[in-house]
């Protein structure tokens, strides 16, 4: 079996504990391409040593203890029962803590004793007492510590306990580092110290990894430095951990002498110098605007494009294995040397009318400029997307969105192109405003045409109005007129009604006193209507009699002469 100390860990995947155990596998990783394999042909072999688990730290180490479910405490007595078996102090102090004087150890506590140059650790809470209640010969107090300390430093005494999010990247007396995750460790150096160099938060590394092109967040990472002498007292610091953080969708290639390696998305930590990272990608969409340099036309014009580009990556270590550090790269010298043969065969005349190249303009077969449309669509696209291909790239997009051409020429043509513009601007500004004057007028006749239509429907509203207030009008007169006949005929009912009931009451009076006296009454109400003077005559004597011949003599003479005088 390899020592820990001969082969140190190289990678710590996001799915490998901290301190394994010895059947603990290597994280898993998509796969690993050696450069010979590309070159050569040949396999890697079976058991590659790329991928190194990361053993059990105690392997070959005195005085090295993990914590485990009984926390610091049982890891600090299995270490007193090492050292105790190996006939050396021991860690733990015999001194038993009291309820009435001394120096207080709360729960959860551990207190230091310096001894002589040796540690000795108080466990248990209470009070001890000091000189000359209890021996403290050659002994010094040095305070105490929390056990939930996530590092605790001592005469050569190391505790330390990492939880889920964090890692130590710690350094043996052999100067030998390894990275302990979601656990820790009890041990005591006789030679040498152990060295926190640092505890790392994996999940917020603070170096991002930003792509300068396309802006996009390709994962953090963080590097480790321990500081070593190095002759006499000059002093420098050495890398001896990096530290990634690999956003989904993302991922990290890393290289070992001509073996490349596929990284995934999540938290790990390279620990051997002999692995280097080469790169991170993202395997999202990307796209960017690509400016070329200047291609000559067939007629020796020169002309620069901007070019859009949209891809890819989906197997980044073909990429890598090109040499090509970002996807841009590869795609910029390979879209440069496509146009470069394309344009090479192109008259300036073809290429100076047509703008630009995109989904709107691929199938119009009547473009002038279709031959350089043709030559895009039919070898760049074509050529660029088998190329990509070639270093793991899809290519879902290409188009032509500017060109500039350059020479006497080009200037020539650009003036006769901006006359021919102008004059076509100055057409259509006509032709807008011919149509605007057009849709002015249309808008007004539309105008007076509604108000028309208005003023009729006013019209009809206003005679229905009067034809309806009419009828209204009549039928409420008509209904007056017979509620009022009506009430006429009643009334007159009513008094006749009441004449006859009281002519049945005077005729049913037989009493002469009593007849006599109703005649008295009707003398007093008569003189009473018409006054005292009033002189009744009475209607039924001769004369009277005569005065109403001649009043009918009179009549039919005045209707005589009437008519006569309608006749002439």
């Amino acid at each position: 079996m390899t020592s820990y100390y001969d082969d140190n860990s190289t990678v710590i995947g996001e799915n490998s504990g901290a301190l394994q155990g010895k059947d603990a596998a290597a994280p898993e990783l998509k796969k690993v391409i050696p450069r010979e394999t590309k070159l050569t042909g040949k396999k890697p072999e079976k058991d590659s040593d790329f991928i190194t688990p990361l053993h059990t730290p105690e392997e070959n180490r005195p005085f090295f203890v993990r914590i485990g479910r009984g926390g610091v405490i049982g890891a600090l007595e299995e270490l007193d029962k090492q050292l105790t078996n190996a006939n050396l102090t021991r860690l733990l102090s015999k001194k038993v803590p009291t309820d009435w004087t001394g120096r207080e150890i709360a729960p959860g506590q551990i207190g230091l004793i310096n001894h002589g140059g040796v540690p000795k650790i108080l466990t248990r809470p209470g009070l001890y007492p000091g000189f000359p209640l209890r021996n403290w010969w050659a002994r010094s107090w040095c305070g105490t510590k929390g056990l939930s300390d996530t590092v605790i430093e001592f005469q050569g005494l190391t505790i330390v306990q990492v939880s889920q999010n964090q890692a130590a990247v710690v350094s043996d007396p052999q100067n030998q580092v390894f990275v302990v995750r979601n656990s820790g460790f009890v041990a005591y150096a006789m030679e040498g110290t152990y060295d926190v160099l640092s505890i790392v938060d994996q999940t917020h590394l603070p170096n991002a990894v930003i792509d300068r092109l396309t802006g996009v967040n390709l994962g953090s990472t963080h590097e480790v430095t321990m500081r070593s002498k190095v002759s006499g007292s000059k002093e420098k610091d050495y890398v001896v951990a990096t530290f990634l953080n690999i956003p989904a969708n993302n991922c990290a290639i890393l290289q070992r002498d001509d073996d490349l390696e596929l990284l995934g998305a999540g938290q790990s930590v390279i620990t051997n110098p002999s692995v280097t990272l080469r790169g991170l990608y993202t395997l999202g969409e990307n796209q960017v605007e690509m400016p070329t340099k200047d291609i000559f036309t067939r007629d020796q014009v020169p002309v620069s494009l901007t070019i859009y580009l949209k891809w890819q990556l989906t197997e980044p270590l073909k990429l890598a294995t090109h040499g090509y550090s970002t996807p841009y790269e590869a795609l910029h010298d390979k879209t440069q040397s496509i146009l470069t043969q394309i344009v090479a065969h192109l008259d300036y005349s073809s290429m100076v009318k047509q703008r630009s190249l995109g989904p709107d303009n691929m199938d119009d077969k009547t473009d002038p400029s279709s031959q350089f449309l043709d030559a895009l669509r039919t070898r760049a696209m074509d050529d660029m997307h088998e190329a990509a291909l070639e270093y793991g790239i899809v290519l879902k997009d290409l188009a032509v969105i500017d060109r500039q051409f350059k020479g006497e020429i080009a200037s020539t043509m650009d003036k006769l192109t901006t006359r021919g513009l102008q004059a076509q601007v100055e057409a259509a500004n006509v032709d807008r405003e011919n149509s605007n004057k057009v849709k002015q007028e249309e808008g007004a006749l539309a105008v007076t045409q509604i108000k028309a239509q208005a003023a009729n429907t006013q019209a009809d509203a206003e005679a229905y109005r009067v034809i309806a207030a009419a009828k209204a009008q009549a039928q409420r007169i008509k209904i007056e007129a017979e509620a009022q006949a009506e009430a006429t005929r009643m009334q007159a009912e009513a008094e006749a009604e009441a004449i006859q009931i009281k002519a049945k009451a005077d005729a049913l009076v037989v009493d002469t006193f009593a007849r006599e006296m109703e005649l008295r009454r009707q003398e007093v109400a008569r003189i009473k209507a018409y006054g005292a003077k009033t002189v009744f005559v009475p209607t039924d004597t001769a004369g009277a009699q005569m005065g109403n011949a001649l009043a009918l003599g009179m009549a039919a003479t005045l209707g005589a002469e009437n008519g006569r005088a309608i006749k002439a």
